[in-house]
């Protein structure tokens, strides 16, 4: 079993491929972010560990390329911080697990198995109304053929709306589905990002994807489906 370990805390680094090469795995190390994608993109690692904050690359960055050229190693995302945000951008991106500093070898190698048994992710199917496509692994939207960019959670949001086409999400699903379960902030935060999508997605092309439903939520439609308050 073969382990990329990708962090620039080189005591850490090194403490870790130590710890795994007793438990039988093979770990190589990077110290920056630059460093970590060309050697995922080019070496077929079981897993990956793959911590947040790094030089030259971020974390988040790395797992966000390697989706995009259809590398689909599992990714353990590996940091200091400790925050919803944190973690929800990180699965958003393509991560695949998450563990917190400081944390116990133990634990971490068996997340690690936990990978390797799931194995790669497969390709995920790219999704679509009419003419407004997201494809998950290239963390790239378009709507009549141009490509529109999204932050996180903007992505996450459209995602949710797309899986669900045609179904009305009320807030709080959306709250517990693109931010998370345990989010205490205020659930007009949606309505906030409803808009932010409606400015990229739809006001620019004259359309009217996005609906609101008043005391209901929203729903995702295309074209030729009628109804619902915009």
């Amino acid at each position: 079993m073969r382990v990329l370990i990708v962090d620039d805390e080189m005591r850490l680094a090194e403490s870790i491929r130590r710890y795994l090469t007793v438990e039988g795995f093979t770990a190589d190390v990077a110290h920056d972010g630059e460093e970590g994608l060309w050697a995922a993109s080019q070496t077929p690692y079981d897993v990956m560990i793959l911590d947040i904050m790094l030089p030259r690359l971020n974390g988040y960055r790395v797992v966000q390329k390697l989706r995009e050229r259809e590398v689909w190693i599992p990714v353990l995302m590996l940091t200091a911080k400790d925050g919803e945000f944190d973690q929800t951008d990180a699965f958003d991106l393509g991560a695949d697990d998450y563990l917190t500093k400081p944390f116990s070898f133990p634990i971490l190698v068996a997340r690690l198995r936990a990978l390797i048994r799931r194995g790669a992710p497969q390709r995920p199917t790219v999704l679509r109304a009419g003419d407004l496509t997201l494809d998950p692994a290239r963390r790239k939207v378009t709507r009549a053929e141009q490509e529109i960019p999204l932050t996180p959670r903007e992505f996450g949001l459209l995602e949710i709306l797309l899986r669900n086409q045609g179904d009305v999400l009320t807030k709080s699903e959306i709250i517990r589905n693109v931010w998370d379960e345990n989010f205490d902030g205020d659930v007009n935060n949606v309505e906030v990002y409803i808009g932010y999508l409606r400015r990229k997605i739809d006001h620019p092309f004259g359309r009217h994807s996005i609906q609101t439903l008043r005391g209901m939520g929203y729903r995702l439609v295309t074209d030729d489906f009628g109804g619902g308050e915009r």
